[in-house]
């Protein structure tokens, strides 16, 4: 249900506990006193003090807890002056009540672990709401009923009864609100099967306990209706109204009107019991996401039958988990690949597969991956959360009551698989990794080792055939030696003769033997894995070496066939017809149809090819340069779809490869997010090269990235490497630029002081250069910084010192953004009509334009305006416009703050209810401005909040806030500190 609390299995896969429970296991409640049981022994919990400690362990979903955050959770903010050795001291207590192991010390802190399942009443509880919700989907009311009044059971009495400390307070608030949805869930199945007449007395108990719970309300009208009370129905209705309108100031929800219209009406449909209506059958989304099994699989019959075996077992497991591990190019894909295709059967419900790029310089971040993973298993984008600890619960629950393998392919470490294992029973997870994971708790380890003579031989085999092999058994026995018995080397070595008819098994021994077409030495590790590399350059012909040699010099995660294309400097269907021949040499990869990518050891390799074979030296330099040419002109091209009749694209390096053209915005966007990783490696590569310049400007045309929230931290990491690089080499023209990216990066993240410092280094270092675009762009950022530092009359100043090169440069579209900006300065100094002015006319140079990201920039430049000036009906429209815009153009961090700024019309409308839910979506996508503006949002929320009469929510919103302020020095500290105080007083 929306808003469970979920609370993890404690247990580790792999555990004693998965052979056998203990006779006396622990148990704990928090649904009423914090307790503890061992069997049926209750066990002393000590002190109220101790009992919030392991209350505070028991909600921390099995995750450490730092002593800072134990302290703050116990006594709050006046913790007493010996709070650290009272903390340690309740901490040994509890060690002396509970099994060994279960209460542990880490890394500064403490966590509950090792608890089976069934061990703690909140987890009971959320696992029986689980089974009801899905019993009332399918259908079954009587057993959805049933279960969820065993969930309700679980609270006995008061939550955390008698436990001090806001965070058991804080608890005791959300399990409570908790408590009553599952009462109002229940409720209402009762009323759907007839039982109106016993609800009544129920619900006029609960009515009177929550009188401003409407949903209870709403229940109680209907079930005194069909219990042919309708002027006692009609009477709740009065009484709500008029509770609502003294206590809060506000009308009942659409929802209870309409209910009263229709008892009024006498509306035959409420007579009876409705059946929730027929919902179309969700279609289950079972993901295929495992690479194909190579058809001359051969020998590994031990490990084969063994990891089967695992997986097998995984029904009746909480997670069966298998890690291979072995040197690069042994085989540990292949066979993972093989053994999961086998395993298909027993999981029907799909199966995921990733590479982890573990052996890389930039490894797969967990959160990406989940991400990747939560699509597939059919979640929306806008149900995806941010945070990895978000993302992983997410992902535990989608998958719980599903049966689904994980492949999690080439992994760096345990750290980065754990938050990607399943977790669940009836899953499975077979990870590879360079490292033995003997630190994955539970996981089942094998060490996969070289093919034995054999093995390698009936491999080599299969791919040459049995004839050309029969009558040179020795010559092939060399082969595989020479090899190394290493899988991928084999496999190279036996297509490279299964390709040339003319060839016998000993010319290719022969060539084997010689070591000059081998590396120096043939050993175990990394060189055996480079030998075979050295056997498949060897049979290239010149033009597929030049494109191996070549593509091996660009940096980013895998390249499209444009880009290659561009590297190659050769037409994109030759350059195709070369790179489906690598893939064929299984030197390259054939990530997603139109893009490749290399194992980072073979673009290791192939870097070292091009080092020693490719001539003239300078072709490396050139071809480096053509795709930096095309990332340039092609982000230009998007930059000028996004911003038609902007400037800026005219002041950039000029480039000689062209660009992809687009008819749309969409292929445009499309292109620029998807290629994000590739373009940003593609600027730090060029650190400290003559393509400095143009890296710089890249940067700047794909600005869009940052705003819109995607790639913000890589795009700020090589903001930081392009300022770098640029002082270095002494290029005023290019650190300018360069700063003025990275002010604007951090503007958009609310680092006001850095932003300003960044930006004075701009000012001056773009006029020495007399970088006319770049002086006006930064004089804009030095405006907006003191909007947030409220010197307006400075930021006037900046934004009049940025018009006019604007106008100078005929730059309309980016004059027409400056108009709006200096509304609000305007609005900071009072002058509300000049701003509302300034506003209209920015936004009518952008109509002109047409529909593009910056109009929607007007847009929300006037509804600020107007709601200072108390028009809430033509602001709230203004913003409306701005957020399809924004919308449309996946500015997702813009949406955040038009979001924020509706709900500050809706405050000051005086309707709450409103503004709170514009400023929790304000929370949920983010905003320009970062911390200081989550800030702003809380504020506000908070006040809205206050306004529902939902106090303790409103204080947790404001002292959230007060941190955010705190953390960056803002100013609107002391104002939060004034709501706080205040809330606490009343």
């Amino acid at each position: 249900m929306d808003g469970v609390p979920r609370v993890p299995e404690q247990r580790r896969p792999g555990s004693a506990q998965d052979a056998a429970e203990p006779a006396a296991a622990l148990r704990f409640g928090v649904l009423g006193p914090v307790r503890a049981w061992r069997g049926e022994e209750q066990l002393a919990t000590g002190s109220p003090q101790q009992r919030a400690l392991l209350a505070a362990l028991l909600l921390r979903e099995g995750r450490t807890a730092t002593a800072a955050e134990l302290i703050d959770a116990l006594w709050g903010e006046e913790p007493p002056s010996q709070a650290l050795a009272a903390l340690r001291t309740y901490a040994s207590r509890l060690r002396k009540i509970l099994d060994a192991g279960v209460l542990v010390s880490e890394s500064g802190g403490y966590a509950v672990r090792g608890l089976p399942e069934g061990a703690l009443d909140l987890g009971v509880a959320q696992e029986l709401a689980a089974e009801a919700e899905k019993a009332r989907g399918a259908g079954d009311l009587c057993h959805a009923r049933e279960v969820l009044a065993r969930a309700l059971a679980q609270w006995d009495g008061e939550v955390l009864a008698g436990v001090p400390g806001p965070y058991a307070e804080a608890q005791r608030v959300r399990l409570e609100e908790w408590r009553l949805q599952l009462l109002e869930s229940r409720l209402d199945m009762d009323l759907e099967q007839g039982c109106h007449a016993e609800a009544v007395s129920e619900l006029t108990a609960l009515t009177a306990e929550h009188p401003l719970r409407e949903r209870l309300r709403e229940l109680l009208m209907l079930a005194l209706y069909r219990s042919g009370r309708q002027a006692e129905a009609l009477a709740v209705y009065a009484d709500t109204r008029r509770l609502l309108a003294d206590e809060l100031g506000v009308d009942p929800r659409p929802g209870l009107k309409e209910l009263q219209q229709r008892i009024l009406q006498a509306d035959p449909a409420l007579a009876e019991p409705s059946a929730p209506a027929a919902e179309p059958a969700a279609v289950p989304v079972r993901p295929a996401q495992l690479p194909a099994t190579v058809p001359d699989f051969t020998g590994r019959a031990s490990f084969v039958s063994e990891l089967g075996e695992v997986l097998a077992s995984a029904e009746g497991r909480v997670m069966a988990v298998s890690a291979l591990a072995g040197i690069g190019g042994v085989g540990k894909t292949t066979l993972a690949v093989h053994v999961a295709h086998q395993a298909r059967s027993a999981f029907p419900d799909g199966q995921l597969y990733v590479d982890l790029q573990g052996a890389g310089p930039r490894a797969a971040e967990p959160e990406t991956v989940l991400g990747s993973f939560l699509r597939a298993l059919g979640t929306a984008d806008s149900a995806i959360p941010d945070s990895l600890e978000e993302r992983a619960a997410l992902y535990r629950s989608v998958l719980d009551g599903r049966r689904v393998l994980v492949l999690l392919d080439n992994a760096r470490d345990a750290a980065q698989v754990r938050p990607l294992l399943p977790g669940t029973e009836g899953c499975a997870a077979l990870v590879t990794s360079r490292v033995r994971m003997v630190d994955l708790a539970g996981a089942h380890l094998v060490d996969l080792d070289v093919m034995s003579p054999d093995e390698a031989l009936s491999l080599f085999t299969k791919i040459v055939g049995e004839e050309r092999v029969a009558s040179e058994r020795k010559a092939a026995l060399d082969v595989v030696a020479a090899c190394g018995f290493l899988p991928l080397a084999i496999r190279i070595a036996a297509s490279r003769l299964a390709a040339r008819r003319t060839w016998t098994v000993s010319v290719l021994a022969a060539k084997l033997a010689d070591e000059r077409r081998r590396l120096d030495e043939l050993q175990a590790g990394d060189l055996a894995v480079k030998a075979t590399f050295e056997l498949g350059y060897g049979a290239m012909d010149p033009a597929q070496a030049r494109a191996f040699r070549l593509l091996g010099l660009a940096d980013g995660p895998d390249i499209s066939l444009a880009a290659a294309a561009a590297v190659l400097d050769l037409p994109v269907d030759e350059t195709e017809d070369l790179l489906e021949a690598l893939v064929d040499t299984s030197l390259l990869e054939s990530a997603a149809p139109g893009r490749y990518r290399y194992h980072d050891l073979v673009r290791l390799y192939a870097r070292a090819c091009a080092e020693r074979d490719e001539q003239p030296p300078s072709e490396r330099e050139a071809a480096l340069s053509r795709l930096l040419d095309f990332y340039l002109a092609t982000t230009a091209q998007v930059y000028a779809i996004e911003h038609p009749g902007d400037r800026l694209t005219d002041d950039l390096e000029p480039t000689r490869y062209p660009g992809l053209s687009f008819d749309e915005g969409t292929a445009a966007l499309d292109w620029l997010y998807t290629e994000a990783g590739q373009l940003l490696a593609c600027v730090r590569q060029a650190a400290g090269t003559e393509r400095l310049r143009r890296a710089v400007d890249l940067l700047w045309a794909a600005k869009d990235l940052t705003e819109s929230g995607a790639n913000s931290h890589q795009y700020e990491m090589t903001a930081r490497a392009t300022c770098e690089a640029t002082r270095a080499v002494g290029h005023d023209r290019a650190e300018g630029r360069a700063r003025t990216v990275l002010s604007d990066v951090l503007l958009v993240s609310g680092r006001i002081q850095p932003a300003e410092q960044e930006a004075r280094v701009a000012m001056e270092l773009a006029g020495s250069a007399q970088d006319a675009t770049a002086v006006s762009w930064v004089a804009n950022n030095r405006g907006l910084i003191c909007l947030h530092e409220s010197r307006f009359a400075d930021g006037k100043i900046f934004f009049d010192q940025a018009l006019a090169g604007l106008r100078a440069a005929g730059n309309r579209p980016f004059e027409a953004t400056v108009l709006g900006n200096l509304s609000r300065a305007h609005l900071g100094m009072g002058n509300i009509a000049k701003a509302v002015e300034m506003a209209q006319h920015g936004l009518a140079v952008h109509t002109e334009i047409g529909r593009t990201v910056r109009l929607a920039n007007g847009h929300f430049a006037l509804g600020v305006a107007l709601t200072r000036a108390g028009r809430y009906t033509e602001a709230l429209s203004q913003f409306s416009d701005a957020l399809g815009i924004f919308n449309d153009h996946r500015q997702r961090l813009w949406e955040g703050v038009t979001h924020f700024r509706i709900a500050e019309v809706h405050a000051a409308d005086r309707r709450p209810s409103q503004a709170a839910q514009h400023a929790e979506q304000a929370l949920a996508l983010g905003c320009i401005g970062g911390d200081r503006m989550q800030g702003n949002v809380l504020t506000l929320l908070g006040r809205s909040l206050s306004a529902l009469g939902q106090a303790d929510r409103a204080r947790a919103c404001w002292r959230e806030a007060l941190s955010l302020y705190e953390q960056n020095g803002a100013g609107e500290a002391n104002s939060v500190r004034a709501l706080l105080s205040s809330a606490t007083a009343a």
